[in-house]
């Protein structure tokens, strides 16, 4: 027989493989038309793909015929895509395979790999890469099922376990180091640098922390704008940043952009006018806002996000029971996902064997057609119900033998048997050139 189920496969590197210098090179974040993806889901035998790219991991999860070899393919993809020695980031990718990368993916979904566990965040993030990439035609039934059965995952660990209870985010984790280093906050003068989903929860707890309006900058002023108005702020453009370092104690960066927005050479001048008086910075983006060389300047006190780690664990508290409860309903979820994939390997025999009966049916009532002169259309229907019913019956038997195998080692051998019983071995070969349709044979996956 041969199978139609493909492999899943994810590489990618994380805050746990790789440091802050290493994830800012092999990050994705000019793919938000998907034009990466494309080019990755046209590499050799990978079938369907997705690219999850955030703060803390960049991810490729792909559907392939042969993992092995695409894994290779992928890390050399990935070091030609960034311009990079293939030798110097190949030690920093995890590569899982199969049950294990269903797993990894429930588990990234449901905030359980996250550098700051049950952080909401990143469900919402993952979801965006399946949109984008579902509408770049980069994805296809096996990983639109994986991914809907991972947000499912993850809805299941928000609501029946206690891992998002007082989650934190990284940007609360970010303003709790400023307090650790500095003190209260009071009265100091906060600036947030950009306007994003990150930018504005940072605003959110700058702003119970601090009694100064917080200044915030922005490349579209447009969006600081808005952003400033909801916290009592001030909104300034990205031409007024180095006036705006001069005059701040605490600087957030947390934008998109592809380079750095705070140089070394310029910091200088900066810290020239503030006559070195301390400026404590932390950087959140990935790649970073500002140019690490900065923390060599007198008076400077920059952070990255790899330096939020001893703040995290010191939140993380009792959710780590609650964790292990999380765990648990990943590996149920896992369980019956791996369980539907088992079925598609006998999808086309049970095509095949409907196909082969109607083909039956279908002669045999041709063969009856001149017998059937004298009987009315009310009275043909009714012996198309029943002789339908009939093979309905017939084929549930062995349809039920290769379901009930599912859970067995002898899959193989039930579906073989059944093919062989019935003569479809051409049936069979003519449907496994098919392309897999999901919705024309899943098996019942009610909770």
């Amino acid at each position: 027989m041969i199978p139609i189920v493909h492999d899943f496969l994810v590489l990618g590197i994380n805050h746990n493989t790789a440091p802050v210098l290493i994830r800012e090179k092999v990050t994705f974040p000019g793919n938000q038309d998907g034009a990466v993806t494309r080019l990755v889901a046209q590499a050799e035998d990978i079938l369907e793909c997705i690219i999850v790219s955030t703060c803390n991991r960049a991810e490729i999860i792909v559907v392939t015929n042969d993992p092995d070899l695409s894994a290779e393919n992928l890390i050399e993809l990935v070091s030609k895509i960034h311009e990079l020695d293939v030798e110097s980031i190949r030690p920093y990718f995890y590569i899982k395979k199969g049950k294990e990368a269903v797993r990894h993916v429930f588990r990234v979904t449901s905030s359980l790999d996250s550098m700051v566990l049950g952080e909401p965040q990143i469900v919402g993030q993952v979801k965006e890469a399946f949109k984008r990439d579902a509408a770049a035609n980069a994805t296809g039934p096996l990983l639109n099922r994986l991914m809907h059965r991972a947000f499912f995952t993850a809805k299941r660990v928000r609501t029946e376990t206690g891992v998002a209870l007082a989650a934190v985010s990284i940007a609360y984790v970010a303003v709790e180091l400023a307090k650790k280093i500095l003190g209260e906050l009071e009265q100091r003068q906060a600036l947030l640098i950009g306007a994003g989903e990150m930018a504005e929860l940072t605003a959110r707890h700058l702003a119970s922390n601090v009694k100064r309006p917080i200044k915030i900058i922005n490349r579209t002023l447009e969006n600081a704008c808005v952003l400033a108005a909801e916290f009592d702020g001030s909104a300034e453009s990205m031409e007024q940043l180095y006036d705006a370092l001069a005059d701040a104690d605490v600087v957030i960066s947390s934008t998109g952009s592809c380079d750095p927005i705070i140089r070394f050479r310029e910091m200088k001048t900066v810290m020239h006018r503030r006559r070195h008086k301390p400026i404590f910075m932390i950087d959140i983006a990935i790649p970073r806002d500002i140019e690490p060389e900065v923390n060599d300047l007198d008076g400077v006190y920059l952070y990255n996000i790899d330096d939020l780690r001893a703040v995290v664990e010191e939140n993380i508290g009792e959710r780590r029971a609650e964790a292990e409860k999380a765990d648990k309903i990943v590996d149920q979820e896992v369980g019956k996902f791996i369980n539907w994939t088992k079925s598609l390997e006998w999808a086309p025999t049970i095509v095949a064997l409907k196909e082969r009966f109607e083909e039956i049916r279908a002669n045999e009532i041709s063969k009856m057609n001149g017998k059937f002169g004298s009987l009315d259309e009310t009275e043909r229907e009714a012996i198309d119900i029943l002789t339908k019913a009939i093979i309905n019956k017939i084929a549930h038997g062995p349809i039920s033998f290769m379901k009930q195998s599912i859970k067995t080692t002898r899959r193989d051998q039930h579906v073989d048997f059944v093919q062989r019983v019935f003569g479809l071995d051409t049936f069979v070969s003519e449907t496994e050139s098919e392309e897999v349709k999901t919705s024309d044979y899943e098996t019942d996956y009610r909770n």
